[in-house]
């Protein structure tokens, strides 16, 4: 591909450098923010070579170019254009102003470029876990016993692999005090500093929290009379969501009051002082009770609804898709993960990837128009190793049928797949490949489930694909 060239159509079809206020890039899709985008000549982008499919949403406009290409393409234009508007590599700007956006899409948009780019992370951590399973899980290779009863030898090994899963969530609040202050614009060092602060070593740990307070043995602070218990936030979400957000307001309020010579001194001791000790005080406790609050709550209403509620779940995930809202489930998830080692999300996520992708090869197998199955073919497979993007938006919705056959599948497999409990220990490519974060004992009902995805999304998109051929 002639990627320069790509990129200079890309933006001229766009109306222009001066109609971008923010250029961006995910792991498959140009992220535009618009001035005006109804100068945009959407059927001269979707000749353009490479592009795979385009659509409007949460105030974005955006263009699917696939795994790979975006990036090359985003590089290609982020040079036409002097390197302004500037993108880090999780392209965000903070500067760039655009079109103002909805409290929802805002939301939405934080919160996924507050996790994005702590997901590696979290998935390293996952997948570690899944392996440590794999030694610990009794019944997976003999009856009552487990790997390590089999092969004591490797007990060390587990250990070490154990130490290195726990690391990313035990100093999860680390992780998300700095990207949380990055994005609300504060110093993400100070960020850090305070996740620190919060699994600190001398505090009882957050695991062991309840029993503590449940065997009196909880230490505190007595400050003039006032009561602080010394607990971490090892393992949390939300208190260091909240905390990041006073600690960035508060920096940047005292930058503005703070006199330029005390400010390197001042600005740091008191942002962080006053940031701490509300996180113990007020924050903490708050947050600590609203996350496992948060995580109960989820885990309850999913056992209780059972395979119903998980194939409505399944059912309704693509076209959550459509709207954004699925960036929450990375928050949801994290804290599900950290609080109870397993979520429920991540094999729902799967069986709908899946489905897309058996939808959109049917697409390929129906059509015999060369371009449609040059872009259905590797959509599809995309879609079934995680990335459904090229798929959903370049095929699946614009024949309609296969979306709704997808959903017809991704339904049918997550109320299985729920009726069993299958759970994943870690984050990842929700796809084939995700067995690797599913919980050891799961693995075969997870099978079973990508083969029930499959095989009744590509079957009912044939169908539905036979009868709209048959009408025109």
């Amino acid at each position: 591909m002639n990627y320069p060239k790509i990129a200079q159509q890309v933006i001229e079809k766009l109306g222009g450098k001066e109609n971008i206020a923010n250029l961006a890039h995910c792991a498959t899709r140009l992220r535009l923010t618009m001035n005006d985008e109804s100068k945009i000549d959407k059927q001269a982008i979707e000749d353009i070579e490479g592009v795979k499919g385009q659509f409007s949403t949460s105030g974005q406009y955006q263009i699917i170019f696939g795994s790979g290409t975006v990036n090359k393409v985003y590089a290609e234009m982020n040079t036409i254009m002097n390197g302004s508007p500037s993108a880090d590599s999780t392209g965000e700007s903070q500067q760039a102003k655009g079109p103002q956006q909805g409290l929802i899409q805002r939301l939405i948009k934080g919160l996924a470029d507050i996790f994005v780019p702590i997901i590696p992370a979290i998935v390293a951590g996952g997948l570690l876990m899944g392996i440590n399973n794999v030694f610990t899980a009794k019944d997976l290779f003999e009856e009552g016993k487990t790997l390590l009863d089999l092969y004591p030898q490797y007990k060390d090994l587990a250990d070490l692999i154990n130490t290195f899963a726990n690391a990313p969530f035990v100093f999860l609040p680390v992780l998300l005090g700095f990207s949380a202050t990055r994005k609300f614009g504060g110093n993400p060092f100070l960020g850090a500093t305070l996740g620190m602060l919060l699994v600190h070593p001398a505090l009882t740990n957050a695991y062991g929290y309840a029993e503590a307070l449940a065997g009196g043995n909880l230490q505190l602070w007595n400050i003039f009379g006032l009561e602080i218990e010394k607990v971490g936030y090892q393992g949390t979400v939300i208190p260091v969501l909240i905390a990041a957000w006073v600690l960035a307001t508060l920096e940047k309020f005292l930058v503005k009051v703070v006199p330029s010579v005390l400010n390197n001194l001042v600005t740091p001791l008191f942002s962080l002082f006053i940031t701490g000790f509300l996180a113990f005080t007020v924050i903490g406790p708050f947050g600590r009770e609203a996350g496992e609050f948060l995580s109960q709550g989820l885990t309850w209403l999913y056992d209780t609804l059972g395979f119903i509620g998980g194939g409505v779940f399944g059912a309704l995930y693509a076209p959550i898709v459509i709207t954004g809202m699925h960036q929450t489930f990375i928050a949801i998830e994290t804290q599900l993960l950290a609080s109870t080692a397993a979520t429920f999300i991540f094999p729902i996520a799967a069986m709908s990837n899946i489905a897309q992708g058996a939808a959109c090869l049917a697409v390929a197998v129906l059509n015999k128009d060369a371009k449609t199955r040059g872009l259905a073919l590797p959509s599809g497979i995309s879609a079934l190793l995680g990335i459904t993007e090229p798929a959903m938006f370049g095929v699946n919705l614009r024949f309609r049928y296969p979306f709704y056959a997808a959903m017809l599948g991704a339904g049918s497999a997550a109320a299985f797949i729920a009726f069993f409990n299958v759970k994943a220990t870690a984050l990842g490519a929700a796809g084939l490949i995700g067995i690797a974060s599913i919980r050891a004992g799961d693995w075969g009902m997870y099978s079973v489930g990508m083969v029930i995805s499959f095989c009744v999304a590509f079957a009912a998109a044939l169908v539905l694909g036979a009868r709209a051929n048959a009408k025109e």
